[in-house]
């Protein structure tokens, strides 16, 4: 099979750890809160449940375009409630660095150096959900280096939809079948697919703190396989 001329990445679960990030977070918020009785875990799972919801309602075209970090800040405050939190009596400054914790996401071990390996024989962007204040602080704290921050916000549409996909392969001057996507989750795989992209699995499998990810029944014969970007750079010979 021949190799692609760029690799795109899903961000979140593929490249960064986004659950115990999160849950390590929320559990110093919530104490500040007085609301350490609630479980910090499962405070993050819910949290990232509303992810998709949320998207869906641009996607629909329910409301305008809107970046990823105005969406986790309403996640947040909607999640709080439901955990009856009287979000009025907080401090917006705390609920605007709480949902910010989104930018502090530690990366999964192999991450710096397989994206390292990589960008040694291809361009490595960016094809996530997330915005570009987002992407540039956390690459900055994890120590990811990227080409160029694409995806939803370049786009101008979350993922699935194929504008996320195909803009990036666009803006890179490369064919859709010339742009693999690298990601841990089967269905962003399947819509790039769908797209004419290349695909690549990154098996993550504590992405869901060792739970079956959500769309394992999506499964698919993707075009390249492998158990981390280490590996992947082997599998690419990088």
């Amino acid at each position: 099979m021949t190799a692609p001329k760029a690799l795109a990445f899903d961000v979140f679960g593929t490249v960064v750890d986004w659950r115990s990030s999160i849950a390590r977070e929320s559990a110093g918020f919530l104490a500040r809160i007085g609301r350490d009785d609630l479980d910090p875990a499962d405070f993050a799972d819910a949290w990232r449940r509303r992810y998709l919801p949320a998207m869906a309602m641009v996607g629909e075209g329910r409301r305008p375009f809107v970046v990823l970090d105005v969406l986790h800040r309403e996640m947040l405050v909607d999640l709080l409630g439901a955990r009856d939190v009287d979000v009025a009596a907080l401090d917006p400054a705390l609920i605007d660095d709480w949902s910010r914790a989104w930018h502090r996401l530690d990366p999964w071990p192999d991450s710096g150096a397989g994206l390292a390996r990589l960008r040694r024989r291809f361009p490595v962007v960016t094809l996530s959900n997330g915005n570009v204040a987002l992407m540039v602080a956390m690459a900055r704290r994890a120590g990811l280096e990227w080409d160029a921050i694409l995806g939803a916000e370049f786009a101008r549409a979350f993922k699935p939809a194929p504008e996320a996909y195909l803009r990036t392969a666009e803006a890179l001057a490369v064919a859709p079948g010339d742009l693999c996507l690298v990601a841990a989750h089967h269905a962003d795989l399947a819509a790039a697919r769908a797209c004419g992209l290349r695909t690549a699995f990154v098996h993550r499998p504590m992405e869901y703190g060792g739970a079956p990810a959500p769309d394992a029944d999506q499964a698919q014969d993707w075009d390249f396989h492998a158990g981390s970007l280490t590996a992947l750079a082997d599998v690419l010979e990088c």
